[in-house]
């Protein structure tokens, strides 16, 4: 699947959980419900997937945990956040440089339509 019908099947999913959800939960319950979602399409989605840094020839286990990545074609950071931040699309863009994925997703869970809620990167 290429990346563009990925993201769209992806971003499709994230409504589908935010419609039966609705904004005000954890993190966690969304990540849970998504990655259900995607594994219900077949989709091979991880969460929480360890994110070394490679460091002067070695790897660094510093505690980054990708929340969904879907191996080698996309990476999801879920948020439960106000508003979304500048920080926010940083954090997003360094795990993809790291993790040497090209497109990632922001999602912000706590707005009242979701697709206010998304952002797609792509490097």
């Amino acid at each position: 699947m290429d990346t563009d019908t990925l993201t769209k099947t992806v971003i499709g999913c994230a409504i589908e959980v935010h419609r039966n959800l609705g904004p005000g939960l954890l993190e966690s319950s969304y990540e849970t419900c998504l990655i259900y979602e995607l594994s219900k399409i077949g989709l091979s989605a991880k969460n929480q997937v360890e994110l070394p840094i490679y460091y002067k020839d070695q790897y660094i286990n510093t505690g980054y945990r990708l929340d969904i990545l879907l191996p080698n074609k996309l990476i999801i950071e879920l948020k439960v956040v106000d508003k979304l931040l500048p920080i926010h699309s940083a954090q997003l863009i360094t795990y993809m440089k790291l993790a040497e994925i090209s497109t990632g997703l922001l999602i912000n869970f706590n707005v009242l339509k979701l697709v206010d809620g998304i952002k797609r990167f792509n490097s």
